[in-house]
């Protein structure tokens, strides 16, 4: 079977791969914005965008094509990749010292069929201060991540716990994946 991951998510091929997945990356352009102000409704509306798009370049029905989308939810208040070095120092700013939930979406189409659905994870995030916040988003490492840090990399060290999937937080729940799948009549042993 062929399988399309529609991500440039290095996090996420990584995963993906380490699951034994046989895939290849096909990405497009999307605007990633939705009418949705629902973080849940939200993120699985763009994880849905980006397979209803890849779908249509690939043009094979026969190919499952997945995809993906992570935001920080605090205070209702959806926090996506930050626009600046300033953006992200708010962020982590409003992040330390709090409880927030990183939900990921993950899109699956195939046959004409799409099956979207989410995990939510509660992440734990340790105090900072304004020096280790500037330091941090220094590294470069927050600007391209949903929150403004990457659990797996040097935000690591912040992070007092998670409840949940941590491959969530990372960009791609395992577990629903797997979920998903059988839900399409399908394994993880079919994509190898």
């Amino acid at each position: 079977m062929r399988v399309i991951l529609a991500s440039r998510s290095p996090r996420r091929r990584e995963i993906l791969g380490d699951l034994g997945v046989e895939f290849e990356v096909v990405t497009a352009d999307t605007d990633e914005r939705s009418d949705f102000t629902d973080p849940e409704e939200y993120v699985k509306d763009i994880a849905r965008q980006k397979g209803v798009v890849v779908a249509r370049l690939v043009n094979d029905k026969d190919a499952l094509i997945i995809s993906a989308d992570t935001v920080v939810v605090l205070d209702k208040e959806i926090l996506g990749k930050p626009k600046s070095y300033e953006d992200a120092c708010r962020m982590l700013r409003k992040l330390q010292g709090r409880d927030h939930k990183v939900l990921t979406a993950v899109s699956l189409n195939i046959n004409g069929k799409t099956l979207t659905d989410h995990a939510e994870t509660t992440v734990r995030f340790g105090e900072m201060t304004d020096g280790e916040i500037r330091r941090y988003v220094d590294s470069k490492e927050p600007m391209d991540k949903a929150g403004a840090y990457a659990v797996q990399g040097l935000a690591s060290q912040y992070i007092d716990g998670i409840d949940g999937c941590y491959f969530n937080v990372v960009g791609f729940p395992t577990r629903l994946f797997a979920k998903m799948l059988k839900t399409l009549d399908l394994e993880l042993e079919n994509l190898k």
